[in-house]
């Protein structure tokens, strides 16, 4: 283990224990926004300490008053917690079951509203889009989604399944596409090892989905992964 990948630990480590009475006092007054707040500030305060230099492209394109489901390709378990410090506004995350077994920050993300994924159950998917559908009408929420659906073992962009899009079409916003170079390199699926280096992050222009039903549902599909591919490197995405 190296040096930067024991440090990366510890404050994964102050992260919880900080966290953990931000929990209690979040939960006491059924306010959700402390959380959110907190762990917002401590990534942006953690990046540079292991080591990330990042750079974000396009933050023109976002506005925090406006709806969207941003999809963006999955290199990394970094991914997640860059994207919800890079994004403004009241933003969620679809993502796998398995990660609200995490001490504390588990029990944050259900109260705060995280949408849990179970793949293993044929109707799993259907059932968050409908939970964050509601999230997104009852509550004004944006969700993040990484459309490959688990991360890239070899560091290529993977074949998109359709659950995000519908979670779009259902709920009438656009898509905020986001590309991400140079988290595989730092931190690589099975690889508990973190690296240093360069970070890219990019935002392209929403797309619409007014065009777009579930007949042409394909064609809304490959409009966002070939945008996505634009930015990745040719190794990257091969085809």
């Amino acid at each position: 283990m190296n040096s930067r990948t024991l440090l990366a630990g510890l404050l994964a480590v102050l992260f919880i224990i900080l966290l953990a009475p931000v929990l209690a006092v979040s939960v006491l007054i059924q306010f959700r926004t402390p959380i959110l707040f907190f762990s917002r500030v401590y990534f942006g305060w953690v990046w540079p300490i292991v080591g990330f230099r990042i750079t974000v492209e396009g933050r023109e394109h976002l506005s925090p008053g406006r709806q969207c489901v941003f999809m963006a390709n999955h290199q990394s378990f970094i991914d997640g917690p860059l994207l919800f410090w890079a994004i403004p506004g009241p933003l969620r995350v679809i993502l796998k079951k398995g990660i609200l077994r995490l001490p504390v920050i588990g029990l944050c993300m259900r109260f705060v509203g995280f949408v849990p994924v179970d793949r293993k159950r044929l109707r799993g998917g259907i059932r968050s889009v409908d939970r964050a559908a509601e999230l997104m009408a009852r509550r004004g929420y944006s969700f993040l989604i990484f459309p490959e659906g688990t991360r890239t073992r070899d560091g290529r962009f993977q074949p998109f399944k359709r659950g995000g899009f519908f979670l779009a079409l259902r709920s009438g916003v656009p898509i905020v596409p986001a590309s991400i170079r140079g988290t595989y390199r730092l931190m690589p699926r099975g690889s508990f090892r973190i690296g240093s280096g360069p970070v890219h992050v990019r935002f392209f222009p929403p797309v619409s989905v007014q065009p777009f039903s579930i007949d042409t549902l394909p064609a809304l599909v490959e409009r966002v992964r070939r945008t996505i591919a634009s930015d990745l490197e040719p190794e990257e995405n091969p085809s």
